[in-house]
Parts: structure tokens; sequence; C-alpha cells
């Protein structure tokens, strides 16, 4: 995981991603190759390695760069975005993992398929609007901070009265267990569903449609809708996705207010955490 994360905070350089550009629109069928290597590599140091787990994980990588290579325009995009998220969303080929590894093998195709979409979207198309860069202006902070007081000013109240939460109680950890969890949130959670939710599906939104509020709050739909299959409430889990609707039009003015999706994922870091620590 480490080495999928490195590869992904290695982007937010544009002089690196420039360097990149021209050998990734020339061997952007290599891309799934070297993915689903690494992901073997992960699978066999946990006896999870079969032909038909290798043969599934091929296919998924190499789809959405063989449409990306041959085709062109929204429509593609879109399908192209789908197939890295729904077999993710959906758990596809969970059967094909023994159970003690289906953790970390998830987390690890997670990864894969975070970077995949860079490669083919920020290097191979050089899609507009992503943002995926280091913040340029100080502003990006004050919208992260704006964004994160809204949110904990409309969601602990709506939580607590839908019963989505508990509490509050004493924080579980402490001191640098502490901070080592909420890094945890940022490269885990808040960072790669940014990238997923911000950068790509609400960017494509926009790009197609135009960036209202109509266009942020369909994208934050979308969002919410993704969290119907979480718990910890009975599912489908309509205070989640209430709750993550609501957070999601946030976070998405954030990123659209800001130079980078670093803004949107700060925002996105400091809501989790204060539920996890007090709630």
């Amino acid at each position: 995981m480490l080495v999928l994360l490195a590869a992904v905070l290695a982007l937010f350089s544009q002089r690196f991603q420039a360097r990149l550009r021209a050998s990734v629109r020339r061997w952007v069928l290599a891309a799934p190759l070297v993915l689903t290597a690494f992901f073997c590599a992960a699978a066999a140091a946990y006896g999870a390695l079969t032909l038909a787990l290798v043969l599934a994980v091929l296919v998924y990588t190499l789809v959405p760069a063989a449409i990306i290579r041959f085709t062109t325009g929204a429509t593609a995009d879109a399908a192209v975005i789908l197939l890295l998220w729904l077999p993710i969303e959906s758990g596809a080929g969970a059967a094909l993992v023994p159970r003690p590894a289906q953790g970390v093998l998830h987390a690890v195709l997670y990864g894969i398929a975070i970077l995949l979409a860079l490669v083919l979207f920020l290097l191979y198309r050089d899609t507009p609007g992503m943002r995926y860069s280091l913040p340029r202006r100080w502003s990006d902070a004050a919208h992260a901070a704006l964004g994160w007081i809204i949110l904990v000013a409309v969601l602990m109240p709506l939580g607590l009265w839908i019963g989505f939460m508990q509490g509050p109680h004493p924080p579980p950890v402490h001191g640098g267990r502490l901070a080592l969890r909420i890094a945890f949130i940022f490269f885990g959670t808040a960072l790669p569903e940014e990238i997923l939710f911000r950068a790509l599906i609400q960017n494509w939104l926009v790009q197609r449609f135009g960036g209202s509020n109509r266009t942020i709050a369909a994208a934050a739909l979308i969002f919410g809708a993704a969290h119907l299959d979480n718990g910890p409430q009975a599912l489908p889990n309509w205070r989640y996705m209430i709750m993550a609707t609501i957070a999601g039009f946030v976070f998405g003015k954030v990123f659209q207010r800001s130079t980078s999706v670093v803004a949107s994922a700060l925002t996105h870091t400091g809501v989790n955490a204060v539920k996890y620590v007090w709630f």
C-alpha cells in the first residue's frame, strides 16, 4: 500500500506529471499489466493468488485502459469511471479471495483503482478541472476550514437527531495514536474519495453541465448514495446517505472554490475525525 500511496502523492507534482505524460500516452496499456503484477505480488504474499483472481484483476484494469486508449468523449469517460468504481463499491470478486485476505487485498485494489484513474484521466486524457496539484493559494486552507465549521455545526445536531451518531464519548485514543489515526483518515479515506467523487465524478458533471449548485448537488447525491451500504445502522443506511449527501455538497463547494483537491480532502478528514474522536 505504501508504494501505491507514494505514487499517488508523487503525481501532485505538476512537473512530474509533465515528465510522465508523453510516456503514458505511448504506453498506456502497460499500466494495467504493471498494476495487475503488483496486485498479484500482494495476493501471493497472503497466499491468495489464483489464476481466476489474476484474470479478474487483469480484466478490471485492462478494460478501462483500453476504452480510454481507443475511444474519446464524455460517455466513454463516464463508463471508465463507473468501471473503476462500481466493482470496488460492490465488492465484486470477493469470493475469489480467502476471507482472511479480503480486507487487505480490497485496500490494495482500491489503491490500484485510484492510481489507474489518475494515469488515465490526469496523465493520458489531461482532463481539465481535476485540480490534482498541491494547493497554490492560502485561501484553500480558509475554504477547507470554513467547510469544516459549517459541516460540524450542521451534521452534529442532525446526526444525533436522526440517530446516526451516539454520544459524545471520550476520544478512543490519544496523542501519537490519534495523530496516526487522523493521518490514516486523510490518506486512506478522504483523499481517495475526493479523487473519485470530486476530481472525477463531480468534475465530469461540471465539464458536461456547468458548475452550478444543481450540478454539485447531483454529485453530492451520488456520494450520499454510495454510503447506503455502509453500517453501522441497518442497510440500506438512509441516515448515512442523508449525512453524506449534505457533506458531499459542502466538499463539492470547497473543491470548486479551491485550487486543489487537497482542500476538500482536508475538510473531509476534519469531519470524519470529529465523528471518530467524539461520536
